[in-house]
């Protein structure tokens, strides 16, 4: 009669679990999720597949709940509290600094009102930061990597830059009309919310729980093997040199990232409150968490 033991032994392990990992492909998301994406943590029995799109495809994809862990604008957790909650780490906030409004040159006493003004997508928490700064501008949809390109070509007043590109933009012979982070900190005393990570509620508590342990994980190594993780990041940093890919890194990866912490959600509330005030967003918005 076999033992208990040997009966433990022969026990089949739980089949994997696939979860689709979507993220932008710029150097910050990958440095994040540069263990889960080289397998230098053990994921137990979840199996990540990961794709990488712009912010503003993913924001448009969560509407519909393609993915079921996804990079997400915290603007566009206005319009997805229904089908997604946030994870409690793998944020990016711009503590002084984000976003940054470009001009070839400078706009005059009037500033931005009025003026057209080339944005990354309008669920993109920098068009709403844009939008709290000066309500009257008029959006030009503009891929974010064409954004330089909009405005040289005179086809937008100015342009609002993410990504490496608030580190770039005076190589391209622009000139910085106002940093939005900058803006955000002297009107709040806050970080500025950029962009989360946000998880199915449809997924089992146990899953949900599991990701987020992984994800902040993930993080973590990141930061404890800095080297190596910058290396592999550098294959998404769009032309930046090595030490500019720290420092941007260094700017959007970091203990509010690891855990938000009561002033992250916070900051997050205090965000998406502001956009409801002002008329921005439709309906005031709970941001829920993951426990």
């Amino acid at each position: 009669m076999p033992t208990t033991s040997s009966r433990k032994a022969k026990r089949t392990p739980a089949p994997a679990q696939e979860l689709k990992l979507a993220h932008s492909p710029d150097s910050d998301d990958a440095f994040m999720f540069y263990a889960l994406a080289t397998k230098k943590i053990r994921t137990g029995n979840l199996k990540f597949t990961h794709v990488l799109e712009d912010i503003e495809s993913l924001n448009q994809k969560a509407l519909k709940g393609i993915y079921d862990i996804t990079a997400i604008s915290f603007h566009a957790y206005a319009y997805l509290g229904d089908r997604y909650l946030l994870l409690p780490c793998g944020g990016s906030f711009g503590e002084g600094y984000g976003p940054v409004v470009v001009a070839r040159s400078g706009l005059g006493s009037e500033g931005l009102k009025g003026k057209r003004v080339a944005i990354p997508g309008k669920m993109t928490s920098a068009y709403l930061a844009l939008r709290l700064y000066e309500p009257e501008v008029q959006p030009v949809e503009t891929p974010f990597d064409q954004i330089f390109d909009c405005v040289l070509k005179g086809e937008a007043d100015a342009g609002v830059v993410i990504h490496e590109g608030q580190l770039t933009y005076v190589g391209h012979g622009l000139t910085k009309v106002v940093d939005l982070g900058e803006e955000w900190l002297r009107q709040t005393g806050l970080p500025l919310p950029l962009g989360g990570n946000a998880i199915l509620k449809s997924l089992d508590s146990r899953t949900i729980e599991q990701a987020a342990k992984l994800l902040r994980e993930s993080i973590l190594y990141a930061l404890d093997h800095r080297e190596e993780a910058l290396a592999y990041a550098q294959q998404f940093a769009r032309g930046l040199e090595p030490s500019s890919v720290d420092r941007f890194v260094s700017l959007y990866v970091n203990q509010l990232t690891v855990d938000y912490g009561d002033v992250g959600r916070q900051a997050s509330q205090t965000l998406l409150d502001r956009g409801f005030d002002k008329g921005l967003i439709p309906r005031r918005v709970n941001v829920k968490f993951v426990q």
